[in-house]
């Protein structure tokens, strides 16, 4: 419901694999933050890339999270040949591309894109509560929380909120 739409690519070292890879939702904050810190020291290369809340509300967060994919992918130095995206949406890159539903559990790169990805949100959200105290950003990063809501009655959204996102929307058409 808040904050930026995060993207990653990520280019694996075949010669030195990262081991511990897995789906970013099934490790604990303290696995992915020591994972990424490897996948950067290993990988030939990482990109992260945003789609701001702007762009979200504008455009809608499947095409705001391929606008970031795309950013993300074109930032890789060097280019990445064929790119692997977790899903079943393929963002015009430029390359040849597959996407793989449930790639983040079964392929490595994806896995340490999403690593990296999921830090570099859980950071930004860390930045939003001090930023915008009473939200409790730093605890739900942004997501639909009871304890989100009720920020959200009590304190109004503030800038990093998405507006076209419910219960938000309905929320701001309620106060008028």
């Amino acid at each position: 419901m808040a904050g930026p739409v995060v993207a990653a690519a990520v280019i694996l070292d075949g010669r030195r694999p990262v081991r511990g890879l897995a789906d970013s939702k099934r490790l604990s904050a303290a696995q992915r933050e020591r994972l990424a810190l490897e996948i950067r020291a290993s990988a030939v290369a990482v990109s992260v890339a945003e789609a701001g809340v702007d762009e979200i509300d504008r455009l809608n967060i499947l095409q705001a999270t391929l606008l970031a994919m795309r950013r993300a992918v074109a930032a890789l130095e060097p280019a990445a040949q064929h790119v692997l995206v977790d899903g079943n949406r393929l963002p015009d890159l430029g390359c040849p591309a597959r996407a793989v539903v449930g790639g983040d559990a079964r392929v490595a790169a994806i896995s340490a894109a999403s690593i990296v990805a999921k830090v570099h949100r859980d950071r930004l959200c860390v930045e939003l509560d001090q930023r915008f105290p009473g939200y409790g950003f730093a605890v739900h990063k942004g997501y639909g929380t009871a304890s989100h809501i009720q920020a959200l009655r009590e304190k109004g959204p503030c800038s990093e909120h998405r507006r076209s996102f419910e219960p938000l929307r309905s929320l701001l058409t309620d106060r008028g």
